[in-house]
């Protein structure tokens, strides 16, 4: 008697399945591999370290949720591990985006960036705010897109501005202020002298004159914007901040790595390919 084949369903449901979990997990690392294949082809042709420090909403788990990023502890322990792996006669360059962080974690990196003999550049292709400003402002140079923006560093507290919250003691009685307000301005006082002093320290080097890098501290971190302002490359350069334009094409192709997740309706679409002047 032969022997029938069966056909099991059930079978092949669960290997398919096993299949489609680790799919993500896959692509994943196909992505990070042509990350790394762009940096290192930026490295070799400007002949610097080049750190990435880029903070973008990613489907990264399996059930493919995606999960915001910010700077972080994490975050600086590894840029200061890339800054003492690099020679001190090594220029390095620091490829930013982000929407900001933990104070604790962006002064690290800025002391880090500052103490470092050779040259620091930072390159702000979209945005690098509060922390991500930071970070910026302790670089030789900071190098920008002609769209790309800087943000305020003021402290936020709890959710709200340090400064909006000190305002509160200016503008109301204290006998009507309850004792957690009063908690929150002292802290919020020590927050922003404490940030201010930071940068203080990072700018002073920059300038001839110790009072320019005092105002502009107190510009960075008084609570005179709010906290998303955009500080385009005409205010920084304004400031007297070591900025300019030209960010290079490898950049932006290393950012085209680094995807929003999709959408079911995106929201924004176009054909994805550089267009010749219409000869007529």
């Amino acid at each position: 008697m032969n022997p029938v084949m069966t056909f099991d369903f059930s079978s092949v449901f669960w290997f398919l399945l096993i299949i489609i979990s680790f799919l993500p997990l896959f692509k994943q690392r196909k992505t990070q591999s042509a990350r790394l294949k762009k940096i290192r082809e930026i490295e070799l042709k400007r002949g610097t370290r080049v750190i990435a420090l880029i903070h973008r909403q990613e489907s990264i788990s399996l059930l493919g949720l995606p999960i915001s990023k910010y700077i972080n502890i994490e975050d600086s322990e590894q840029i200061l591990r890339a800054i003492r792996l690099t020679p001190d006669e090594m220029p390095i360059d620091i490829i930013l985006h982000t929407p900001g962080g933990l104070v604790l974690a962006a002064e690290q990196i800025a002391h880090a960036i500052r103490n470092h003999p050779a040259r620091v550049t930072v390159f702000v292709p979209h945005y690098a705010m509060s922390g991500g400003a930071f970070i910026a402002t302790s670089a030789d140079e900071i190098v920008i897109d002609e769209n790309a923006v800087l943000g305020p560093i003021d402290p936020q507290i709890g959710g709200y501005p340090a400064a909006s919250i000190i305002n509160v003691l200016k503008n109301k009685p204290l006998e009507k202020v309850d004792d957690e307000t009063l908690m929150l301005a002292d802290i919020a006082a020590k927050a922003i002298n404490q940030v201010r002093e930071s940068i203080y320290n990072i700018l002073a080097d920059k300038f001839d004159s110790q009072e320019k890098a005092r105002q502009l501290s107190k510009i960075l971190t008084d609570g005179r914007w709010t906290h998303d302002y955009p500080i385009t490359y005409e205010i920084l350069r304004d400031m007297g901040l070591p900025v300019s334009l030209g960010i290079t094409k490898e950049i932006y192709e290393l950012m085209e790595l680094y995807p929003q997740p999709p959408q079911r309706r995106p929201s924004v679409q176009y054909i994805p390919v550089p267009y010749r002047k219409r000869i007529s």
